[in-house]
C-alpha cells in the first residue's frame, strides 16, 4: 500500500491507462477487461486489473489536475513498479478548425506550473512525453486508420481564468488544446526514468464553446479507449 493507493504490492500491472474521472475509469474496466479486480477504491479513486486480450493491465483515476495526477503517478511509478502511464483524458481545443471528438496524442505539455521545480528542480516550462508508447500510440492509429493529431498541449493550473485570451504561453507555443495532467505525469516519468504518454478526446473547443456533455464524457470516448488499450498490447 502506498498513501493513496489501496492496492497490495503485485497487484497493479506494468502498464497503467489513467483517466481522471473514476467513473470513466470503471466504466473502461467493466466494458473492455476481462477477469477485472478492484484493487484500490481509497477516496473513490478506483483502480482495477484485469486483461486485454490476454496482456495483463490496470485502469485508475488520476483525480483533476497536477497536484493530483502528481500524487498518484509519482505512487505508481515509485511504490508499484509501474513502467508506463498512458494518460487517456478530455481536453478543450485552442482552435475552432478542430472537431469534437478529435484525437490528439501529445508531443509535449507545456505549463506555468511551478510543480517539477518544487518537487525536482526542473526548471523547465515544458516535458516531452516520455519512452516509445508515443510512437507505439501513433503508428497503431495508422494500423487501426483513426484520425490522431499530434502536437504540443497546455497543461494549466486554473480551470477557469478572468483573462478569457489565450494564455500566452499557449500561443507561443503553439499548442492544439488545454488539459490540467500531462505536465505534471511527464515531469514524473522523466524523474523516474519511466514512460508517459498522453492521449486526448478533444471535448469542447473553447473559443466557440462547443461540447460534449457529461455523460458523454463518462461513456462516449470508445476511439480514444480502443486506440489506448491496442497500443497498450502493442507496447507490451
Amino acid at each position: 500500500m502506498s498513501v493513496h493507493i489501496s492496492a497490495k504490492r503485485g497487484e497493479i500491472a506494468p502498464i497503467v491507462l489513467m483517466p481522471g474521472d473514476p467513473l470513466r475509469a470503471k466504466h473502461v474496466a467493466e466494458n473492455y477487461l476481462e477477469n477485472i479486480t478492484l484493487v484500490s477504491s481509497t477516496r473513490n479513486i478506483y483502480f482495477f486489473t484485469g486483461t486485454y486480450e490476454g496482456v495483463r493491465l490496470s485502469i485508475g483515476a488520476s483525480g483533476m489536475g497536477i497536484p493530483s495526477i502528481g500524487i498518484y503517478s509519482y505512487e505508481l511509478y515509485n511504490e508499484y513498479d509501474v513502467e508506463c502511464i498512458m494518460r487517456i483524458g478530455t481536453c478543450g481545443a485552442y482552435l475552432t478548425s478542430m472537431n469534437l471528438f478529435d484525437l490528439i496524442n501529445a508531443d509535449r505539455a507545456y505549463s506555468e506550473s511551478s510543480y517539477a521545480n518544487c518537487a525536482f528542480g526542473f526548471k523547465e516550462d515544458h516535458f516531452e512525453h516520455q519512452g516509445k508508447m508515443y510512437d507505439v500510440i501513433n503508428d497503431t492509429a495508422k494500423e487501426l486508420k483513426l484520425p490522431l493529431l499530434k502536437g504540443n498541449i497546455h497543461s494549466g493550473d486554473p480551470f477557469y481564468r478572468v483573462d478569457r485570451a489565450l494564455p500566452a504561453i499557449a500561443t507561443e507555443n503553439n499548442c492544439l488544446a488545454a488539459e490540467m495532467e500531462a505536465f505534471a505525469l511527464f515531469a514524473n516519468a522523466k524523474h523516474f526514468n519511466k514512460t508517459a504518454a498522453t492521449l486526448l478526446t478533444v471535448s469542447d473547443i473553447i473559443p466557440d464553446h462547443r461540447m460534449i456533455s457529461a455523460d458523454e464524457r463518462e461513456r462516449s470516448l470508445d476511439q480514444m479507449t480502443r486506440l489506448a488499450l491496442e497500443s497498450a498490447v502493442a507496447f507490451s
